[in-house]
């Protein structure tokens, strides 16, 4: 199986359980998530895209599975991971993707459904993995 993309999922429980997210200048609120290189571990790709596009060091924690998006037909890989340090509720990141842009982070509650500011490919991302977590043990 080509794994085409990895996604770290990053959650924090505060009155409820929450995933990282951000918002893209252009392309509305997604999750983090970039192309698997040749050679390159889903894990290995998950912790990098994590650094590139957040600006955080995460270690992957344990392996969410792989789910086929019906929209693009690519092969996605979620790793959960933990992040060591405290992170706030909102910052922006300069990833340097497309030529530069300003990430605006923030944390969306796992349970909650997605808004139309949502693209359906991360709305359905997001169902995935809040089945996986449902299912997936967890690893040590």
């Amino acid at each position: 199986m080509t794994v085409d993309k990895a996604c770290p999922v990053v959650l924090r429980s505060s009155e409820t359980l929450e995933i990282l997210a951000f918002e893209h200048p252009l392309a509305g609120l997604q999750l983090v998530k970039g192309s698997v290189e040749p050679g390159e571990s889903t894990r290995a790709a998950a912790a990098r895209e994590l650094f590139e596009e957040a600006g955080i060091q995460g270690k992957v924690v344990r392996d969410l599975g792989a789910w086929r998006s019906p929209i693009t037909g690519q092969m996605w890989a979620f790793h959960e991971c933990h992040v060591a340090q405290d992170l706030p509720d909102t910052w922006v990141h300069h990833a340097e993707d497309d030529g530069g842009h300003e990430f605006r982070f923030f944390w969306h509650p796992l349970m909650s459904e997605p808004s139309e500011a949502w693209h359906q490919i991360y709305k359905d991302a997001l169902g995935f993995i809040r089945l996986s977590l449902a299912k997936a043990p967890m690893e040590n």
